[in-house]
């Protein structure tokens, strides 16, 4: 079997859409589609910006160490995933593969359709080809915004609860909040879904460190279950800091893209949940991630705010993985994240999602919504 086109299609809602609040984030993505000559066709996409990373696969050569993605996979076995990733890898040296890169992004689209190429060829669900399922459902949280104050927060946390969810993320404290506020704000989504049900609060990488160390002694009345980025991705020093005193397990990694970032996080920062992105890191690499840090004790967890591919993929990892505890499930109600597969992945009415057992990633593009919603500037290797 051998690659024979490589797709990457830019989705984008009409601009009159377009919005800066954080209930509307998904209004673009790049999706990719990787073609063979037996008739398989592979998907995925990328958390990232798609023009960006659409430029990154579709460039020409330059020379050895600088080359576009997209052209280096043509006549290449699907199937040799892990020579493959090298290949990208080695590829593009010259202009950036480690840190929070659109490099790294684009090659984890890649590999998310090529281990949907390997599902759909070997005909097994991806959570198969990882090794098993240790759970084929988990429990879900919905992950959705602050609302404008405490109340309205407490009302959203009601409405999200009473349709079955056992958790609810509120995520990215709006910045430039009083401490009156802040603290409003959390107290208003305790009320909202009960003291029976678990809060998560994604704090949206919004304080200083001793802002957050501040915050966590004041948020552990309210028994958070973990508490995400409440600072800059990359102040590990305060991270350390903030893990040390704090009560409450502190989450990051999603801004942490592929094994070489996440190592430097799991290794110096302290925190107890590492979250991984599928649409930012890949197959390959979230299995290296996920494997050091269950050696070094701390549990996994998918990030998640994108298309029903990244729904999917995200399913597939962690139910592949024995520390899994909880799965994020984004609300973002737009129609790029409910709308672009065929398949709606929904929490059943006891708040769990079930992972798909179709081959592949056992969902389907919808390809009226793609046609709708594309960017009709694409380019194919």
């Amino acid at each position: 079997m051998k690659i024979t086109k490589v797709e990457a299609i830019e989705l984008r809602l009409p601009e009159s859409e377009i919005s800066e609040t954080i209930d509307m984030w998904i209004q673009d993505a790049l999706i990719l589609k990787i073609h063979t000559d037996e008739g398989i066709v592979g998907i995925g996409d990328v958390d990232s910006c798609p023009r960006v990373v659409r430029a990154v696969i579709e460039a020409p050569f330059s020379h050895t160490a600088v080359s576009g993605l997209g052209r280096l996979l043509i006549g290449m076995n699907p199937l040799d995933i892990g020579v493959i990733n090298e290949k990208l890898y080695q590829s593009t040296f010259y202009y950036g593969r480690r840190g929070h890169g659109a490099l790294i992004h684009a090659i984890a689209g890649i590999d998310v359709a090529l281990w949907d190429i390997a599902g759909k060829y070997y005909n097994q669900p991806i959570y198969q080809l990882l090794g098993g399922a240790f759970n084929k459902k988990i429990r879900a949280y919905a992950s959705v915004g602050f609302g404008e104050n405490g109340n309205e927060t407490c009302e959203i946390g009601k409405e999200w609860v009473s349709k079955g969810f056992t958790a609810v993320k509120f995520g990215w404290m709006p910045k430039g909040l009083s401490e009156e506020m802040e603290l409003e704000q959390v107290e208003g989504a305790r009320h909202g879904i009960g003291k029976e049900n678990d809060l998560l609060i994604d704090g949206g990488c919004c304080w200083d460190t001793m802002t957050a160390i501040r915050r966590v002694k004041q948020f552990e009345a309210y028994n958070l279950l973990f508490l995400e980025e409440p600072l800059e991705e990359h102040n590990m020093d305060g991270y350390r800091k903030l893990s040390s005193v704090s009560n409450i397990p502190i989450a990051a990694g999603e801004g942490h893209p592929g094994r070489f970032e996440c190592k430097d996080l799991i290794e110096r920062s302290g925190i107890s949940v590492v979250q991984i992105d599928i649409a930012r890191s890949g197959f390959t690499e979230a299995v290296k991630i996920a494997d050091i840090a269950e050696d070094h004790g701390l549990r996994v967890a998918n990030h998640f705010y994108g298309t029903g591919i990244n729904l999917a993929a995200g399913l597939h990892w962690l139910a592949s993985r024995k520390t899994a505890f909880i799965f994020e499930y984004c609300l973002a109600d737009t129609p790029l994240r409910f709308n672009l597969t065929k398949q709606e992945i929904k929490a059943d009415a006891n708040g769990f999602v079930h992972v798909p057992e179709g081959p592949g990633l056992g969902v389907d593009l919808n390809e009226e919504v793609l046609d709708k919603y594309v960017v009709n500037t694409t380019r194919n290797w």
